[in-house]
């Protein structure tokens, strides 16, 4: 590469990090002064129109789609029929041919004491073109529905993207408005990360399976759209030795089919994806984390391989957060954070995104890697190398906000508040990103909170040229 156009690259990228350096910024501790009912809210009641059935014996319902390779150029689409196994091939084809390919996946069931699911139809399509609008037909005879999906641009490190968080949905009429907020966001989200704690059918006597048919029927009209990244909760864990229910995980496994065997993880639990200029991984809260389990071999062989010249935005998912100032499941997140933080920290994590805190909390970069529980530094210190660490467990399920928070307000939180709301993270480019959230209360447009955030690994990089 010439002078010429090294000093070129170089101009472009000090010219990207002066401009979010300066716009990087936040009002340190406050919090927000919106005061919410926070008691428990009941389900929607199961004639509610977003739980319809789709007309048509044995229709298609619960259609959702996920990525469904590492790199972006496959989905993996998912449906039920209730009655019977029916067709198990997906149509589908570029929108701007006619020509139709299939494809053909597989059906599982499973049983949960006195409830039998439906026939669980999950089929992947790989080697789509990026950056293409499909059209897709799942079912089969006189009745088939026709959604459709648009691939991610190729990975890039200046590649725009947009993703929405929510977290802890559940199925209240505070969730139906989450949902129903993020539809309308006017800065569309292209994929859904989700961080956890989807149905809430555990609440119900014997975790009610009847009441994950309901939740996929009440996304679907979002989630056979645009694919949603998941992440277990503990509400996804169903372990109940009682009523012979031994095995964790059981409906979520069976429900939502994930890509990790394409990142080499030996579990669905935890694995990551490449899409646009942001590479993803998904930890598991709720699963064998410590020293020599598979999923510490895992992230620690993961984070290493990440190329930030060809994905500069690393972006982590889990459930539990590490850094929370709200009193419920306070420092519930402890353990996990003294295993990975140093990682997080050294391959420079840009957000960590978490759920189950019933409310939103914003983190300063800060990291408390230098605590040995004998040196006493255990105040969380300043850290430019440190992830942001965003907890969105606010989407609105039914055991209501948590408003009790830890007094004085940490120097370490940024922002919080106890409201239903969702999350915009809008990649710009490969120095910088705009984080926004919004309350469920406000205007489309309105965001309650937001940051400006550099790209950390690129801040780095400019410096040492």
């Amino acid at each position: 590469m010439g002078f010429q156009c090294v000093l070129a690259r170089l101009t472009y990228l000090l010219a990207g990090w002066i401009f979010i350096s300066v716009c990087e910024f936040s009002e340190a501790g406050l919090t927000g002064s919106y005061v919410r009912d926070s008691g428990p809210t009941p389900d929607m009641p199961l004639d509610s129109d977003v739980f319809q059935v789709p007309p048509g014996y044995n229709a298609p319902q619960q259609v959702h789609i996920t990525q469904g390779d590492h790199e972006g150029r496959g989905v993996i689409i998912s449906w039920i029929t209730p009655d019977e196994s029916g067709s198990n091939s997906v149509f589908y084809w570029a929108a701007n041919t006619q020509i139709k390919k299939a494809a053909y996946g597989i059906v599982v069931r499973y049983k949960y004491y006195n409830y039998t699911s439906g026939y669980i139809h999950h089929c992947t399509i790989k080697n789509l073109y990026f950056d293409t609008k499909y059209h897709y037909e799942v079912g089969s005879g006189n009745v088939t529905r026709q959604f459709w999906f648009v691939t991610p641009p190729q990975p890039g490190p200046d590649v725009p993207y947009t993703f929405g968080l929510i977290g802890d949905l559940g199925q209240t009429h505070n969730s139906n408005r989450t949902l129903t907020h993020y539809e309308l966001n006017p800065v569309k989200g292209q994929t859904l990360l989700f961080v956890g704690d989807l149905s809430y059918a555990d609440n119900y006597p014997f975790h009610d399976n009847t009441r994950w048919d309901t939740w996929g029927r009440f996304i679907e009209r979002n989630a056979a759209y645009q694919p949603w990244i998941w992440t277990v909760g503990n509400h996804e864990i169903d372990f109940v030795p009682t009523i012979g229910e031994t095995k964790p995980f059981k409906p979520y496994k069976h429900r939502f089919f994930v890509p990790y065997r394409e990142s080499e993880s030996t579990s669905p639990l935890w694995y990551s994806i490449k899409r646009a200029s942001a590479y993803i991984i998904v930890i598991s809260s709720y699963s064998a984390f410590g020293k020599y389990t598979p999923q510490y071999r895992w992230i620690t062989e993961e984070l290493p391989k990440v190329n930030r010249t060809e994905t500069p935005w690393l972006i982590v998912l889990m459930h539990c957060p590490m850094y929370s100032s709200y009193v419920h499941h306070y420092m519930e997140g402890e353990t996990m954070r003294v295993i990975y933080e140093p990682w997080f920290v050294e391959y420079k994590v840009d957000v960590v995104f978490a759920g189950h805190v019933h409310a939103y909390e914003r983190s300063e970069r800060i990291s408390n890697i230098a605590y040995n529980v004998v040196n006493g530094l255990c105040t969380p210190i300043t850290d430019d190398s440190a992830p942001v660490y965003i907890t969105i467990g606010d989407g609105g399920n039914q055991e209501g906000l948590v408003t009790e928070m830890t007094e004085p307000q940490p120097k370490y939180s940024a922002y919080r508040e106890a409201s239903y709301g969702h999350g915009i993270f809008d990649i710009k480019n490969r120095t910088h990103a705009h984080f926004g959230w919004h309350r469920n209360q406000d205007g489309f447009a309105v965001e309650a909170d937001s940051l400006w955030l550099v790209n950390r690994y690129w801040k780095s990089s400019v410096s040492t040229l």
